[in-house]
């Protein structure tokens, strides 16, 4: 019975994912060249702005990387196995993602500690941002019905606009390849 209610529960949620991806991308690409159409946690709209502190307790605002290309990957849980895979992927191709000058982060609801811990651990070199209140979460709308966060990539534009979102299933992570196009598409 418990299976079949989570089965029930993920389809639910791929629902809404596919649904969500449908209304801010087209054809699997994310929207250019629109006019910002307000403060928002959506394709055109200018992204709230935030304060949260990194695994290194120093404070990270988002308006302070405005003029720079930002990639926000979202990912629910420290030290967890999908979670590990996706942050040392992005550590594996760290070179890549510096070839795009943009400002990359990894944003769990994890506190500070834990980030710290986890970023040693796997000798992470990205910015990894402790979201602990579950607030830039809720701002930029990729509140996971687990608990934490959505997996989620919002990339966004130098004039503070998000150009692309993705929201992937928890089992599943967004690749390295597709987060650096998207990066370099908001750059263009």
């Amino acid at each position: 019975m418990l299976s079949r209610k989570l089965d029930a529960t993920m389809l639910a949620y791929l629902d809404t994912s596919l649904e969500r991806k449908s209304r801010v991308t087209t054809n699997g690409e994310a929207m250019s060249g629109t006019a910002p159409s307000g403060t928002g946690s959506g394709i055109g709209q200018i992204a709230p702005d935030f304060e949260v502190r990194d695994a290194n307790n120093k404070t990270w605002r988002l308006s302070n990387h405005r003029g720079k290309v930002v990639a926000l990957v979202f990912y629910p849980r420290d030290e967890t196995p999908v979670c590990t895979k996706q942050m040392c992927s992005m550590r594996d191709n760290w070179t890549d993602y510096e070839q795009t000058g943009a400002v990359v982060a990894g944003v769990s609801v994890g506190s500070v500690e834990s980030h710290k811990k986890f970023a040693e651990h796997h000798g992470l070199p990205q910015t990894l941002l402790a979201d602990e209140k579950g607030e830039v979460t809720r701002l930029l709308n990729v509140k996971s019905f687990l608990g934490g966060s959505q997996r989620a990539v919002i990339v966004i534009d130098g004039k503070g606009v998000i150009r692309y979102r993705r929201s992937v299933v928890p089992i599943f992570r967004p690749g390295d390849d597709e987060v650096i196009k998207a990066i370099r598409d908001a750059s263009a």
